[in-house]
């Protein structure tokens, strides 16, 4: 098994350049263990890195599209800066994501404030994407995978004659939105000790489509700020994080509500140390979020604020302790507490939106236990193996809730359902407790030096977010404030949901030329059947658009992953050309009546030519993705066209300076997203009648990028 870290490039490490490699599911690698070499982490199953040919930042200022090119990845579109990956037809809440060792949950009914919202591409060192068969030391309480996203790494001085100075400054600019990016990095080292200072600016206009018209309240605007301190031993490190980030405002297109603001706070520290007899990584965490929903664009008027706040803390440790040559055992230990209360202030004037506050979710809280064992094995040259078990404890309460109440006559009667349901949630038991077993068991035979197997099985366990079993509203507004799906529906929870169990099955055959140079094709088939899927039920309508529950339904997954990538030349005249290549397709349905889940991406491929010489590196892609036709009716989920796109992008480095330029959608094709949900947004500026349509995806855009080191 390897950890997968970017490279320093001769520019800086702290410049990372954001394309997913051809993928390999499992990610065995021989093992030998020793106190002295126990640099390993657990097994990493399908784990990716991201490769060095254009800058992180220069194409996106949102760190998920940074997952875009993986063939598991998948990416509903929210606001710039808040796409919710999906893996394997799987969204974010199924995921568990990981930020420098802290686990991070969503704090808004819509998931305007994903866990990738909370770092900018600019300071991303390296991620780690596993899907569907996961390591149980990688966490529970998840049945998608992991995400685990890592800051660059840090530097202390070689020697103790001198100090290591590093600093950076980079500028993106893009001209589908007006987007520019602006980051700085300084640090200091000496041997034993370093501290640094990162920090940026995002920020966008709303975005154009193919057809040259605005896609309204795509716009946002991000701050933030980050140091880091280190401290380095023999055979030891200590490492304190503290991140300030401040979203002034972000538009949602497919929702009814934009962001209005999202300030955070998080502290992180992590200590490692090597003993002669194992190794102990721990991790703990706090993170606070204040977030607040609202109108600020007369691309999207209106007056409702909606605020929420919340905090995420807790710890992970974990103890690697090899048994023999050919052993090693992982034991380890991880708690995770989210808190939540979100509220609606009464809006002045409003006879329906007061006197009271909305109470939505007070005092919520879910706290998550675990505990895991794993073992892995290198029984000889052609088989290894994983296996691991894992116990989380999940439990949940909140406090009691209020409707708005409503002012006069016409304003009560405009909020007896709410009132009545606030009534009967109030009086119910709301405290609800889980227990998970997790099992993960992979193998990987080593069959010849030009081909290998990697297949396996996981049972993996999620309880319900708070969200899902504790919104209770019935009115159509408190209905229509809940859903994170990009659809404008109106969502309620279910207090006796039940936990959501995924048993997959996944294998990869992986072909390769002896020494794993010059070409690899893989194929990638799993299946995934899901107990007690959290989906919904329509249980009323809101004008054209259905209301629905949270329920309980069984489901199934399953599709085909392929992966390609050859050197087609390698010559002093025109340097050194790859040819990369993935297609995904995945199918995902209701078991017993065969309807379609909701937000399956359709079949969809990647071709792209990478050509390296000297200081230049230049990449022409291909993107093709099919018609969406299987959609989920129940929700008025839109079917799309397929298309394709053309990118160029090319990089040129120069001693201390690099240059970025980049051509998306270089035809200026007009398309619509398949995972985009609809276009409310630009539906209400027109008048709000008829359909609405799906979401457009962005027209051209001309990119580029300077980055100068030090």
């Amino acid at each position: 098994m390897q950890k997968f870290k970017l490279k320093k490039s001769s520019i800086s490490a702290s410049i990372i350049i954001p394309s997913i490699l051809a993928p390999t599911l499992l990610g065995f690698t021989p093992i030998s263990f020793s106190a002295e070499s126990l640099e390993l982490p657990p097994v990493e199953v399908r784990s990716e890195r991201l490769n060095e040919y254009t800058s992180s930042s220069l194409n996106t200022a949102d760190t998920a599209d940074l997952l875009a090119k993986h063939p598991s990845v998948s990416l509903y579109q929210a606001g710039g800066l808040s796409a919710l990956p999906a893996i394997r037809g799987l969204n974010d809440d199924r995921i568990k994501f990981i930020l420098d060792g802290a686990s991070i949950t969503s704090a808004c009914g819509n998931h305007m404030n994903p866990a990738l919202s909370y770092i900018s591409p600019s300071n991303v060192g390296h991620i780690d994407i596993m899907a569907g068969i996961t390591p149980v030391s990688m966490g529970g309480d998840s049945i998608a995978g992991t995400i685990d996203v890592k800051s660059p790494a840090i530097n202390f001085s070689p020697d103790a004659e001198h100090l290591l100075v590093e600093a950076s400054a980079s500028t993106f600019y893009r001209s589908v939105n007006n987007g520019l990016s602006a980051d700085i990095k300084a640090s200091a080292a000496s041997q034993n000790l370093s501290i640094g200072f990162s920090g940026g600016v995002d920020r966008a206009q709303s975005y154009v489509d193919g057809n040259g018209n605005r896609v309204n309240s795509t716009q946002f605007d991000r701050r933030y700020q980050n140091i880091v301190l280190a401290l380095k031993g023999d055979a030891q490190q200590l490492t304190f994080r503290i991140k300030h980030q401040d979203i002034l405002y972000q538009g949602f297109p497919n929702q009814r509500m934009d962001m209005v603001g999202n300030s955070s706070d998080a502290i992180t520290a992590n200590y490692v140390q090597d003993f002669n007899w194992g190794k102990l990584d721990a991790n703990i965490f706090w993170q606070q979020i204040k977030h607040e929903m609202g109108f600020f664009s007369p691309e999207k008027p209106g007056a409702m604020p909606m605020l929420t706040d919340g905090k995420d803390y807790g710890y992970n440790i974990k103890l690697d302790i090899p048994l023999t040559q050919a052993h090693l055992v992982s034991l380890g230990n991880d708690y995770q507490r989210q808190t939540l209360n979100d509220y609606w202030p009464p809006v002045a004037g409003s006879a329906m939106m007061g006197p009271n506050t909305f109470n939505n979710i007070i005092n919520g809280q879910r706290d998550r236990f675990g505990i895991f064992a794993e073992l892995e094995s290198k029984w000889n040259l052609k088989w290894s193996t994983l296996l691991g078990v894992r116990n989380d404890y999940v439990r949940m309460d909140t406090g009691n809730v209020q409707s708005y109440g409503g002012v006069g006559m016409m304003g009560i009667m405009m909020n007896a359902a709410d009132t009545a349901a606030a009534s009967a949630f109030n009086a119910r038991n709301k405290s609800q407790s889980d227990n998970h077993i997790d099992l993960t068991a992979t193998a990987k035979y080593e069959a010849s030096n030009t081909s290998n197997i990697e297949f396996g099985y996981a049972r993996k366990t999620r309880s319900p977010s708070l969200y899902e079993r504790y919104t209770w509203g019935r009115g159509d507004m408190a209905m229509a404030m809940i859903g994170w799906f990009g659809d404008v529906n109106g969502y309620v929870g279910d207090i006796n949901l039940k936990p959501e169990t995924a048993n997959t099955l996944s294998a990869t055959f992986d072909w390769h030329d002896a020494a794993k140079q010059d070409w690899k094709v893989t194929l990638t088939p799993h299946y995934s059947y899901i107990h007690d899927y959290i989906g919904a039920s329509k249980i009323g309508m809101m004008g054209s658009r259905p209301l629905l529950q949270f329920v309980n339904q069984d489901a199934q997954i399953y599709g085909l992953e392929a992966t390609a990538k050859t050197t087609l030349w390698n010559n002093s005249n025109f340097g050194q050309g790859t040819f990369k290549s993935n297609l995904a397709w995945t199918r995902g349905e209701q078991v017993g009546n065969g309807e379609d889940l909701y937000h399956i991406m359709p079949l969809n491929m990647r071709l792209a030519v990478e050509q390296n010489k000297g200081a230049w590196t230049n990449v022409l892609e291909v993107e093709m993705v099919s018609n969406k036709s299987l959609v989920d009716n129940n929700r008025l989920e839109p079917k799309t066209a397929g298309y394709g796109l053309l990118n160029l992008r090319a990089s040129y480095q120069f001693k201390n300076a690099r240059l970025d330029l980049a051509a998306n959608n270089l035809f200026d094709k007009y398309y619509q997203l398949p995972l985009g949900g609809v276009d409310y947004a630009t539906w209400k500026a027109n008048g709000g009648m008829g359909a609405i349509g799906a979401l457009p995806g962005m027209g051209r855009s001309i990119n580029v990028g300077l980055t100068v080191n030090y």
